[in-house]
């Protein structure tokens, strides 16, 4: 009988001790939580994209709260009212966003581009890509298999008759998923109010550029003569816009001049005349 008391005491005495082991333990490594990450979860559009560039909407609410992370306006997806309602919480000054659009830079259409083969592989850019190129006689230009639509959350892609993938500007929050999912780095990310863009991401000479798209830019360097100083450049045989607001402010010259018009207007602004 006194075994029997003698180790329900000392079980007891046990069990006492572990529980308060555990407490001690529990006083002394419990990290408060910081009732703000809280808040910011609630203004978040719990998209959980990643265009913040963290895992998701947690990890950036943990950021700023915890003073990692200062910029209020990286949430994408909620714009320019999330963007305030961060700066309220976190006590910073108000951050205006210009919107941002993914935007395609090519316009090799089944029209435009011309097939090599008949690919009948899986359908995905990037397999496309690390085995046979696709079936476009253009290396660098748009596969046409979707990968950028298939992972867009937003439904602000879609595929076109024309072969191409097509942005939705309303629907766009510049998450960057489909940036990502190009294997030829097609896409961009781009001021919505920006005219001018160089569709096209050749790098062989003019003259083999030509043969495989219609629209392929042929490094004549046109215009950026027609461009403000620096403002354009000729690099591997392909124009690139440096200063895109420069180059907006002579839309028209600039464009006028391209006999490929492979650079253009974006859709949304009118049609220049050739100069």
């Amino acid at each position: 009988m006194n075994t029997i008391i003698i180790s329900l005491l000392l079980t007891l005495a046990l069990g006492l001790l572990s529980g308060l082991f555990l407490m001690i333990s529990f006083k002394k490594f419990y990290v408060q939580e910081d009732p703000r990450v809280e808040m910011l979860l609630e203004a978040l559009p719990g998209a959980n994209c990643g265009a913040c560039g963290y895992s998701g909407c947690v990890g950036y609410a943990e950021a700023l709260a915890g003073g990692k992370e200062t910029n209020a306006a990286k949430c994408g997806p909620g714009g320019q009212e999330v963007a305030d309602k961060v700066a309220h919480i976190i006590g910073l000054d108000t951050v205006s966003i210009v919107k941002r659009v993914a935007k395609v830079m090519c316009n090799g259409t089944k029209e435009n581009a011309v097939r090599r083969s008949d690919y009948d592989g899986v359908k995905s850019c990037r397999v496309a890509d690390f085995t046979l190129k696709g079936d476009r006689g253009c290396v660098y230009g748009c596969l046409g298999f979707g990968d950028c639509v298939n992972v867009c959350q937003f439904g602000a892609m879609f595929m076109g008759d024309d072969g191409l993938p097509h942005i939705i500007n309303e629907k766009c929050t510049a998450c960057g998923k489909c940036v990502e999912a190009c294997p030829h780095d097609l896409i961009e990310l781009v001021p919505l109010d920006r005219k001018v863009f160089v569709f096209c991401k050749n790098l062989d000479r003019g003259p083999v550029a030509k043969s495989y798209c219609k629209v392929a830019c042929i490094g004549c360097g046109l215009c950026v003569k027609q461009a403000p100083e620096g403002a354009m450049k000729l690099e591997k045989n392909l124009v690139i816009i440096v200063d895109a607001e420069k180059v907006d402010e002579v839309a028209d010259k600039v464009v006028g001049v391209c006999p490929t018009k492979a650079i253009a207007l974006d859709e949304k602004f009118a049609e220049v005349k050739t100069v």
